[in-house]
């Protein structure tokens, strides 16, 4: 076990922490970036990008994660690839203890830990995640034009994700465990009036068909819980959507959260409930989960972090 001391951790590798590593290292900073357990975030479990800027024949999610940590470490960022098991910030130092049992020390913290999506937990899901089965339609529909997809869930989010890829796709399917939706009025008024969405109701998914090294997925297995019917469901995409969960029970007792379990930042300058402490990114971004807006918030927190560190000097 060993100590160390730096004016900066950033913890998370999605586009924020990258991000807000580039701006820091590019100050002088020097900051220390604790990967976490899935270096390169969300985006390593996304196929091509098409929506990232600078790059028009696209890139995938792996890809662009890949540059962002070369472009990090090329300007002088310290990158630990390994994960944050407990933080401290009742007192200044706050201080991060990794898996190693290692500890940093630091006097400004960017919290870029992102947010989860909330998967089903079936048998062939994580061998087709990327593969026809995604959480994210703003990221992957645009992959799905004139073919059938299917929506897993009832929330908002599950009906603004049929909603747009409905202007992509030929078919939507809305698959929901109950027989009314729980989103917003108006949101259902719309979903019942497009003509290319159909709701299947009182149905889960019990699995996906398809095989990754055979074209992805093909359909889906579903079960009536109402008469216990099985039936299959071609489809060329599956888009779960029950929900996000921000990856931040490190920091309960510590920051202020809302009830979702999203940090509350100040809107101007990412400043958590803790002096010093900021947060970017889907760990305190609850609508747009999109790369450059995850990246547009590490720059902010990033800046900020180098204007607290400098008065502190």
């Amino acid at each position: 076990m060993t100590t160390k001391h730096t004016p900066l951790v950033i913890l998370g590798s999605g586009p924020a922490g990258y991000t807000a590593a580039i701006y820091a290292a590019r100050s002088l900073i020097v900051p220390v970036l604790i990967s976490g357990m899935q270096p390169g975030g969300q985006l390593t479990q996304t196929g091509d990008i098409e929506n990232f800027p600078g790059f028009p024949e696209k890139i995938s999610g792996i890809e662009l994660m890949d540059q962002m940590r070369q472009q990090a470490e090329n300007l002088g960022t310290i990158i630990v690839d390994e994960t944050a098991v407990a933080v401290d910030l009742s007192k200044k130092p706050f201080s991060v203890t990794l898996d190693s049992e290692d500890v940093y020390t630091c006097d400004a913290l960017i919290i870029a830990t992102g947010a989860s999506a909330k998967w089903l937990g079936l048998a062939n899901e994580d061998n087709l995640r990327g593969f026809g089965v995604s959480a994210c339609a703003t990221c992957d529909g645009f992959f799905y034009r004139n073919k059938k997809v299917a929506v897993i869930g009832g929330g908002n989010t599950a009906v603004e994700e049929a909603l747009y890829l409905a202007n992509l796709a030929s078919e939507v399917f809305l698959i929901h465990r109950r027989d009314e939706l729980r989103s917003e009025k108006v949101m259902q008024e719309r979903l019942k009036a497009h003509p290319k969405i159909k709701t299947i109701w009182n149905t889960v998914v019990e699995d996906y068909i398809g095989e990754k090294s055979n074209g992805g997925l093909t359909g889906l297995r579903l079960k009536n819980i109402k008469t216990n019917e099985a039936s299959e469901l071609a489809v060329d995409g599956c888009f779960v959507a029950i929900g996000y969960a921000p990856n931040t029970e490190l920091f309960r007792g510590q920051l202020e959260l809302n009830a979702e379990g999203f940090i509350v930042t100040d809107k101007t300058n990412l400043h958590t409930s803790v002096e010093g402490v900021f947060a970017a990114g889907d760990v305190q971004e609850m609508f747009y989960r999109q790369a450059i807006t995850a990246a547009a918030g590490g720059c902010r927190a990033a800046l900020e972090a180098e204007k607290y560190l400098s008065a502190l000097k």
